[in-house]
């Protein structure tokens, strides 16, 4: 790989640390457990604002890529939006235990959610620019694999400096949760610091470009859409899948703590071991993708998590439970990380951040959806299991539209 390959791929390192140890495992657990007064309402309230952030980004991010792709300044956008989201995560650090700092908590989250999901709107387009074409999909791959390596080295120092000492060897009191709430501080120095090298040897782009050019762009992109058949089905498709992912991540920490009542020491412990498969599905998936292709790499990776996803829920043994979390981990790399190559290859010349908009908005255009069923069902049943299921519906969804894409078109 060239220097400026692996500066691109070496952002998942840095990016990965925010839904690893906030979105999904360690912040997700505090603020639905030590913030909220059960479990059940700790899943609603963290559904809604899923929601509210997925809408937030649904409406803005096609309109920044195609500001990108008038000009509109990717490395500056990209380092904007990662310093916000280290701010927000930042602000974490002083929600203490109790419902009256449950607000504060889940606006950082939220905000914090915002940003990085728009900061990835350009980084996900500068793909086609730093690889061939011919190595989309493994450039993408090893990302994406550094990706899960990065959230897993940050999560294990979360463990072993912060959550597990007791007493602390930095003075944190355990009483007010300061071992918990220290994770968002170490989550945002360590976003900042590995985002540099990608910052500095981002790809040369051009100057100029405003939301008026960005409003333009954006209306003909939307017009030439419909006349891209498989393009509109992959995005439809993804829209469904995506969700059915994002709300798996948002909720699978929530999920073990509340179902299985794991300890925060141990969701940390599930997650290094979901993220050691993960970074391992990922690295194989992009060669994988080079033989099969990248829908039916994704085909395949959907499969699979239906049916562990399935098998989850009903489980009742927790080691069993453990068992299939880590298998299920395998999958989730190859889904992602060959949907974003294979966005890149669809995507016409000279649109591709737009497309990539078009991408991040697939993904979140109905991420309130997700969420919030989840909530709705947690709500009426009563049950962490049944409200779970909904991600089983989302992945199937997309499954069976993706199924009737054809890239060649």
């Amino acid at each position: 790989m060239t220097r400026q390959e692996w500066a691109w791929a070496s952002f998942d390192w840095a990016n990965s640390a925010f839904p690893t140890v906030v979105s999904t495992f360690v912040i997700a657990a505090y603020v639905t457990r030590g913030l909220a007064p059960d479990p059940v309402t700790g899943q609603v309230w963290w559904g809604w604002t899923q929601a509210l952030a997925g809408l937030g980004i649904g409406l803005l991010s096609p309109l920044l890529g195609a500001m990108a792709d008038a000009g509109g300044r990717r490395r500056a956008f990209l380092a904007g939006f990662t310093g916000l989201t280290a701010l927000f995560t930042a602000g974490i650090w002083f929600a203490q235990p109790g419902a009256e700092w449950a607000l504060w908590a889940l606006a950082c989250v939220g905000l914090a959610t915002l940003c990085f999901e728009l900061g990835t709107v350009f980084y996900n387009a500068m793909l086609p620019e730093v690889a061939p074409p011919e190595r989309l999909g493994r450039v993408s791959g090893i990302g994406w694999a550094l990706g899960y390596a990065g959230g897993l080295a940050c999560l294990g120092l979360c463990l072993v400096l912060l959550v597990q000492p007791d007493p602390s060897p930095f003075g944190l009191d355990r009483a007010r949760a300061e071992h918990v709430r220290a994770t968002a501080l170490l989550v945002a120095g360590w976003t900042l610091l590995f985002a540099l090298p990608l910052l500095r040897h981002a790809p040369p782009e051009a100057r100029g470009g405003d939301w008026r050019g960005g409003l333009r762009a954006l209306g003909g992109v939307l017009r030439r859409l419909p006349g891209r058949p498989a393009l509109l089905r992959f995005l439809l498709a993804r829209l469904l899948y995506t969700d059915g992912l994002n709300t798996l991540f948002a909720f699978g920490a929530v999920f073990a703590a509340g179902a299985f009542g794991m300890g925060f020491t141990e969701i940390l412990l599930f997650g290094i071991a979901l993220n050691v498969t993960g970074g391992i599905g990922a690295l194989a998936g992009g060669f994988l993708e080079e033989r099969l292709g990248a829908r039916e790499t994704v085909l395949l990776s959907l499969v699979a998590l239906m049916a562990l996803g399935a098998a989850m829920l009903l489980v009742q043994d927790k080691a069993l439970f453990w068992v299939l979390g880590v298998a299920l981990g395998l999958f989730f790399g190859p889904a992602q990380a060959a949907s974003r190559s294979l966005m890149a290859r669809m995507a016409p010349q000279g649109e591709v951040a737009a497309h990539f908009g078009l991408f991040a908005l697939s993904g979140r255009a109905t991420s309130f959806l997700g969420p919030a069923l989840l909530a709705t069902v947690t709500a009426a049943t009563q049950s962490q299991r049944w409200g779970m299921a909904v991600v089983l519906a989302l992945l199937g969804g997309g499954a069976l539209l993706l199924a009737a894409v054809r890239p060649s078109e």
